[in-house]
C-alpha cells in the first residue's frame, strides 16, 4: 500500500509547490500592473489566476494530509 501512497504524496507535493510559484507569479504580475497603471480598482487577470492557483494549492494540500493520515493508520 506504501508503494502507491508514497508516489501519490510526492505527485501532490509537485502539484503544491507548482501552484505556490504561479499563484506568486500572478500575484507580483498583478503587483507591477498596479503599480505601473495606477489602476487597481476591478479583478485583473493575473488576480484572478492567483485566486485559483492559491485555491488548487489548499486543494492540493488537503488531499496530501489525507494521504498522509491515511500511510499513518496503515503503518499502525
Amino acid at each position: 500500500m506504501n508503494y502507491i501512497l508514497v508516489p501519490v504524496l510526492v505527485i501532490l507535493l509537485v502539484l503544491v509547490v507548482i501552484s505556490l510559484v504561479r499563484g506568486i507569479v500572478a500575484f507580483m504580475k498583478s503587483t507591477k500592473i498596479d503599480l505601473q497603471t495606477g489602476k487597481g480598482e476591478n479583478a485583473t487577470d493575473m488576480q484572478l489566476l492567483q485566486n485559483k492557483m492559491m485555491f488548487n494549492r489548499i486543494k492540493y494540500q488537503a488531499l496530501a494530509i489525507v494521504v498522509v493520515a491515511i500511510i499513518l493508520a496503515v503503518a499502525q
